[in-house]
């Protein structure tokens, strides 16, 4: 195992972070915060409590969650995409790296940020609901293996992109609405029967609702089944990866 190509490749996306720290930590931590006071101050003081808990304090772990996803598949998309954009991408590719280094460095700079960035926004939410933390272990377990899978899911959203429209397709036509609909602002309980069931093919619903077990105690799907869905969908996105790298699909500009 190649550390120092590791080590390279992580702390050059994590520098890039930091020369653009307005778009990439500022920008989701004030738009995040516009939901709190929106959602959380304004409706959530007329709305009634979900499961017991308030209804700004029931928003926060969605709120994270869909911060989470759309910046760990931003960062890691286009931490891959941009190599191949410019051409750099054949200085690593003729370089003594393997691609479980290469993937290593990406997918690990894109979850670091995206860890980072959730947390931010978790201390952020004190400033305007008040909450706790019943599981903090697996609050920070649901944090790292999101963070970690959806990394993956953007490093292949990279590699497949061949222009930045379609950079941007997944994100905004699939992962954003299933957020909103995957229990961001509600329990799927509140849903009529058969839009229960239906919600229920979401993947995003049992994201949601193990993290949300992690504040509260309490959640739309049983934690042992949360976690377990969110292991199989990482598995699956290390099998695209590893898929990737043995065929060479789309690994040139």
């Amino acid at each position: 195992m190649n550390i120092h190509a590791i080590r390279a490749i992580y702390r050059f996306e994590m520098s890039r972070t930091r020369r653009t720290l307005l778009q990439s930590v500022v920008s989701p931590v004030i738009s995040t915060s516009l939901y709190f006071v929106v959602f959380g101050a304004a409706i959530g003081s007329r709305m009634t409590a979900i499961n017991g808990v308030s209804y700004g304090a029931f928003i926060v772990p969605g709120l994270i969650m869909l911060s989470l996803l759309t910046q760990s598949i931003s960062n890691a998309s286009f931490g891959i995409y941009f190599p191949k954009f410019v051409g750099t991408i054949y200085e690593i590719l003729s370089a003594p790296v393997s691609s479980i280094e290469i993937v290593a460095g990406y997918v690990g700079a894109a979850a670091s940020k995206s860890i980072i960035l959730g947390l931010i926004i978790l201390a952020t939410a004190r400033l305007f609901v008040s909450f706790q933390i019943e599981h903090p272990l697996w609050m920070l377990a649901f944090l790292v293996l999101t963070a970690l899978t959806f990394s993956l899911f953007g490093f292949i959203i990279g590699i497949w992109a061949d222009n930045f429209e379609k950079l941007q397709l997944v994100p905004l036509l699939v992962v954003t609405p299933l957020t909103f609909l995957g229990g961001s602002f509600y329990s799927i309980h509140m849903l009529p029967p058969l839009w229960q069931k239906v919600t229920l093919f979401n993947p995003v619903v049992y994201l949601i609702s193990g993290f949300r077990w992690s504040f509260y105690g309490a959640s739309d799907v049983g934690v042992e089944i949360s976690m377990g869905m969110t292991l199989v969908f990482l598995a699956f996105c290390l099998a695209i990866v590893w898929w990737i790298f043995r065929t060479g699909y789309r690994l040139k500009a």
